[in-house]
């Protein structure tokens, strides 16, 4: 196993590990005010400006952050996987390009500016955060599907399953899906790093997560007047959102590595 992958794994693990926990203990309330606490350096990493502890925001803080990478992800796969299979599988080569070009356009709209106006229409929230990032996220979603779609319909046993009169639908469970699969896992960690970043931005742009649920976009947000004078306050979520996009990077990338029969094949002839 490659070393990428294990650390990818140890990181990611730490993020869920710290966000299970915190459903059952966290050593304080984390939206508690206590101003006799105010930037306090008692505990493990000390107080903010509201005297809310700040080792217990962070583990709050990492399951905001699954529950919205793991619903932005789950909506992008579940809109973006079926439409490339579409535009892979589609006899007609004009639905394939039409499905192609709304999703170069979807891919060219930022997904911070569609979380504005989301939120300006209907209140900021962690909803407006996940519904923004998954929909800015299906395209590539869409790419990736529809170029391993269409490697997957040109080979031998596709052919013959054709022959043998097998519906589309059945072609795509017993042949396209069980293929493309490596590729989409590996594409959803990629994802979720992604995600684990916008929702920090919307949050710190207060478009995200609202109070008084702990938000690590938001803690650097509500830091950064206090930068100078108490750095700890932003090192700490910063460095959460960097480990944890790590973890993700790596883990796909590992995953990449592990599932890719090229890739395996290269290394063995090395």
């Amino acid at each position: 196993m490659k070393l990428n992958l294990v650390i990818g794994v140890f990181l990611v693990a730490l993020v869920v590990v710290a966000a299970l926990v915190s459903f059952v203990w966290t050593p304080y309330d984390p939206t508690f005010v206590d101003a006799s606490r105010r930037l306090s350096t008692g505990g493990l990493m000390g107080a903010d400006k509201f005297g809310r502890d700040t080792f217990s925001q962070l583990m709050v803080g990492a399951r905001t952050t699954l529950y919205v990478g793991i619903v932005a992800v789950g909506i992008a796969a579940l809109i973006g996987v079926p439409l490339g299979m579409l535009a892979g599988m589609t006899p007609f080569g004009w639905l394939s390009e039409t499905i192609m070009r709304i999703n170069d356009l979807v891919f060219a709209f930022p997904a911070l500016l569609l979380a504005v106006m989301l939120g300006a229409v209907y209140g900021a929230s962690t909803l407006t955060a996940m519904i923004a990032i998954g929909v800015a996220t299906v395209p590539a979603f869409a790419r990736i599907a529809r170029a391993a779609t269409m490697q997957v319909m040109v080979t031998d046993y596709v052919l013959a399953a054709r022959a043998a009169g097998r519906t589309p639908w059945a072609i795509a469970v017993r042949h396209v899906v069980p293929n493309i699969g490596p590729m989409l896992i590996v594409q959803a960690s990629v994802s979720f790093a992604i995600a684990i970043l916008a929702e920090a931005a919307l949050s710190f742009l207060g478009f995200g997560t609202r109070p008084p649920t702990p938000s690590w976009g938001r803690m650097l947000q509500e830091s950064q007047e206090l930068l100078f004078s108490t750095p700890r306050l932003a090192i700490w979520p910063g460095l959460a959102i960097a480990l944890a996009v790590l973890g993700f990077n790596l883990l796909g990338d590992g995953l990449r590595d592990h599932l890719d029969p090229k890739l395996r094949r290269i290394r063995a002839e090395r």
